[in-house]
């Protein structure tokens, strides 16, 4: 009778859906993970109380340390549903009102261009701070929003730096202190902790994109400065009791009607995100990203299914080679039981990669060409020979400016950040502009060293 009951409980096991759903993901890891080159990857799926874990690969690329559902990784933006709570707390003991402007809480804030953005304003990226100021050098009270407040959405890491100097003033508490004592530990992540500025050799090492491959990253100290956009480090194990308690229903950490609203539109403005999560309405579920350098995220539940599943990878997507997105989305919907979303060709991105690498290589052999026709350029002392000899500078002077100011703003990020996320498009971007310079230079400098040797005609 008893081994009658224990292959009953094991067939139970094997068939429920947690488990049906674990095994359909190792699936799509073994069709996804090594296109994507990440060297190892953790997830968790939350299914009603049960919760079912796995992992893959090395915690460094070269090692044998083995990723498993309890290595630590830097969960970057989906840190900004923490900040979200701990402000909801604050809102609940009725220390901050949702439609409060940031100056009421911040007195550095009083009396300047931010003065009157509403913390829900800056909960639901509404603020008028923009993705490139987010991407830039932390937020000060002297930076205006480039928006009007309360008018479009834009993403911005600049609204969680701020919420997490509130927390600061309102709770009398530094933002990892209070997070870990009012979230963590009561959630029961005892295995997670806020970015302290100490290295922890623990953690899974980040791995950034170089050309095809991925390489591990030096600088391992996380950071303190970037805790309240992006510093909450867990494991997968821990994350996912935090979503058990984001779709619980209950009151606990926060009220669930709270929790309700941190997962509904935050506004006109806002229609598909609320505070601290994005919202798909089609699908009914709400979910956030993170991307810190070598590491990216993905977390989403379905409140109303009592279902969530995350995604964590130590490596971070190239320029249409070796990205994560499909791998990560791909775990994502099949854990959750919700339609594969449609990953487009990412032909336009691989071709700008290429020919970001080529074009130092095409410019470099241009030079070896203009030397040998060194003659030609020479005699080029009037005319439309001048203007060709000249214009290729002034083209690529903008050119240069294109690749080193224009594109970076059109994709939300200073350079700086771009090496440090994608040091590969980077290097090929500073390669490319630098290059073209030298080129257009060197035409000149060829053409205008004859003189006084070959007679000027």
């Amino acid at each position: 009778m008893r081994t009658f009951l224990t292959t009953v409980l094991l067939l139970g096991a094997a068939l429920s859906p947690g488990s049906h759903a674990a095994a359909s993901v190792e699936q799509i890891i073994d069709e996804e993970m090594p296109a994507s080159g990440v060297p190892g990857l953790a997830y968790a799926i939350v299914d009603g109380d049960t919760v079912t874990t796995g992992a893959r690969g090395v915690r460094e690329a070269g090692t044998d340390l083995p990723v498993t559902p309890d290595t630590p990784f830097l969960t970057g933006s989906i840190s900004k549903s923490f900040t979200a709570l701990a402000v909801m707390q604050l809102v609940e003991a009725g220390a901050v009102g949702l439609d409060d402007p940031i100056s009421a809480h911040l007195d550095d804030f009083a009396g300047g261009p931010g003065a009157d953005v509403t913390v829900r304003q800056l909960l639901s990226h509404t603020s008028g701070y923009s993705t490139l100021q987010g991407n830039s050098s932390p937020a000060a009270p002297s930076d205006a929003p480039a928006n009007r407040p309360g008018e479009i959405w834009e993403y911005s890491n600049t609204n969680y730096q701020i919420l997490g100097r509130l927390i600061e003033a309102e709770s009398g508490d530094d933002f990892a202190t209070y997070v870990e004592e009012h979230i963590l530990e009561p959630v029961g992540m005892d295995d997670s902790f806020v970015s302290d500025g100490a290295v922890h050799e623990d953690m899974a090492v980040g791995h950034t994109s170089w050309f095809w491959t991925k390489r591990p990253i030096d600088d391992r100290t996380t950071s303190r400065e970037t805790a309240a956009q992006g510093g909450v480090v867990a494991t997968a194990t821990d994350l996912a009791l935090y979503l058990q308690v984001m779709i619980n229903g209950e009151d606990d950490v926060l009220s669930a009607e709270a929790k309700a609203t941190m997962m509904r539109p935050a506004s006109e403005a806002s229609p598909f995100y609320g505070l601290g999560w994005f919202i798909d309405t089609s699908a009914g579920t709400v979910w956030h990203s993170g991307s810190t350098p070598g590491v990216e995220t993905l977390a989403a539940l379905s409140p109303d299914e009592g279902r969530a599943a995350l995604v964590f990878v130590n490596g971070g997507s190239g320029l249409g080679f070796g990205e994560t997105t499909q791998l990560r989305d791909r775990v994502i919907a099949t854990a959750l039981g919700t339609p594969e979303p449609e990953i487009g060709s990412r032909w336009a991105q691989q071709a700008l990669f290429l020919g970001l690498v080529l074009l130092p290589i095409a410019y470099a052999v241009s030079m070896v060409w203009a030397w040998r026709h060194r003659t030609a350029l020479r005699a080029k002392r009037r005319g439309f020979g001048l203007f060709s000899l000249w214009f290729p500078l002034a083209t690529t002077i903008a050119a240069a400016a294109v690749l080193l100011w224009i594109m970076p703003n059109l994709l939300g990020a200073p350079l700086g950040t771009i090496l440090v996320f994608q040091p590969d498009v980077g290097l090929a971007l500073i390669a490319s502009a630098v290059m073209g310079l030298m080129w257009a230079m060197f035409r000149l400098g060829v053409a205008y060293s004859g003189i006084g040797v070959e007679a000027m005609p």
